[in-house]
């Protein structure tokens, strides 16, 4: 029978295998995970943009090609699993960069699709390779960083996403005027270079080195990890149920708002492709500081304090932002939405990074975030479908009552601030 190591270790101020500064490797891991991180976010949102046109092209509805995303994110679940466990075998570095290469190719043929069934596959198939990265990369910038400073490091691999994102958001509107969206979708195919070239620098991590070598020892080598670690005891169970619940909330907030943001401004507002753009990327760049501010309190004062003053802000600012029709107060309300709704997310790679042992870390990361994906992913069609009967604006605000819920699943989660890696 295979032995279920303790999950969820106690605190230890001078962890064993964890550096206790900022190194090179530190440096290339975030590098990597972050540069990583970015491919997805351009993706995803290049498609956002993209939707109208591919709606156009292929003779369908706008609910129907809104379920490109679904079907990405729903890839992202599969993917997630499997390079999750396949990271935990053979390595955070290694896996990363087969995922990236999944993601560029299968997103390349996004551009050659000649129907609406073929590029539903390479949607889903492309979201396979983009499930990998999330859990792997955090799980990379975790074991990596120093203890102190390991909600700083996931925060700098979630703000990689938006930078991905904020380029896709100045890019998209000249590319589907000048190059169509398949056009749009060819650039797509870049990051296997940046793979290829990151596979050549990057190493494993020690913690992950060490762990092989502890589990060779134990004559473990050969022993699968199964998901019942998740579950291990009362405690890490009540914690993966609320760390899932988290994820999803997370993952339907986001995309069920920059899927259809663009149209909203476009369409609902009047503000036009190029402005509405503008306004979108302004959303990302408060995301970005929200990342980043998270990062760094959630490090001095703890995980859940931070965690709930963030979900109380999401609230507020939904709420209020699905009230504006000024372009100005549109500008600097979406800023603060984005702070609150996304800046959450650098958070949640030290917490599933803490909560979890080395031997199945990137599999829970990959699992539990990508769970959410595939809840999040009927967020695009859920908030059409209520937009279509009530409007825009109340499909926007009704996402408020679910950071509510994430409040409430914090009670089920530990704090682990200072908690070393195991």
């Amino acid at each position: 029978m295979t032995e279920i190591p303790k999950v969820m270790p106690l605190a230890d101020p001078s962890p064993a295998h964890q550096p206790d500064q900022v190194d090179g490797y530190a440096r290339r891991a975030i590098l990597a995970s972050a540069s990583g991180y970015a491919m997805d976010g351009f993706d995803l949102l290049i498609l956002s943009f993209g939707l109208l046109a591919i709606s156009q092209s292929m003779g369908v509805s706008l609910s129907e090609a809104g379920s490109l995303t679904s079907l990405t994110l729903w890839g992202a679940v599969i993917g997630g699993v499997a390079f999750g466990y396949l990271a935990d075998r053979f390595g955070r570095a290694r896996m990363l960069a087969w995922s990236i290469i999944l993601f560029a190719a299968f997103t390349g043929l996004c551009a050659l699709a000649p129907n609406m069934e073929t590029l539903s596959l390479f949607r889903f198939i492309a979201g396979a390779g983009l499930g990998g990265e999330f859990g792997i990369g955090m799980t990379l910038a975790a074991e990596a960083w120093p203890t102190a400073k390991r909600a700083r490091a996931t925060a700098l691999v979630g703000i990689g996403w938006q930078v991905g994102v904020l380029v896709a958001a100045l890019v998209s509107p000249w590319a589907i005027e000048n190059l169509g969206w398949r056009g749009l979708f060819a650039i797509g195919a870049v990051p296997a270079l940046l793979a290829f070239l990151m596979r050549k620098t990057m190493g494993e991590p020690e913690l992950f080195k060490r762990s092989v070598a502890d589990r060779a020892k134990t004559d473990k080598a050969r022993t699968t990890v199964p998901i019942r670690l998740l579950f291990a005891d009362p405690t890490t169970a009540k914690a993966t149920i609320g760390i899932l619940i988290l994820c999803s909330v997370q993952n339907f907030g986001y995309y069920g708002v920059m899927t259809w943001l663009p149209t909203y401004l476009s369409k609902s507002l009047g503000l036009g492709l190029t402005k509405s753009a503008l306004w979108t990327a302004v959303t990302v760049l408060g995301m970005m500081a929200g990342i980043f501010v998270f990062g760094l309190l959630a490090d001095r004062i703890g995980r859940r304090p931070i965690f709930w003053i963030y979900q109380a802000g999401a609230v507020v600012s939904l709420v209020v932002y699905s009230r504006l029709s000024d372009e100005l107060t549109l500008l600097a309300g979406g800023a603060i939405m984005g702070f609150f709704v996304n800046g959450m997310l650098g958070g949640l790679g030290a917490l599933m990074a803490e909560t979890y042992v080395t031997q199945v870390r990137s599999l829970a990361q990959n699992l539990l975030f990508n769970l959410g994906r595939g809840i999040g992913g009927l967020a695009p069609v859920v908030v059409a479908l209520v937009a279509v009967q009530y409007g825009f604006p109340v499909a926007i605000g009704a996402l408020a009552g679910l950071y509510v819920l994430e409040m409430i699943a914090m009670l089920l989660i530990p704090e682990r601030k200072g908690a070393a890696l195991v």
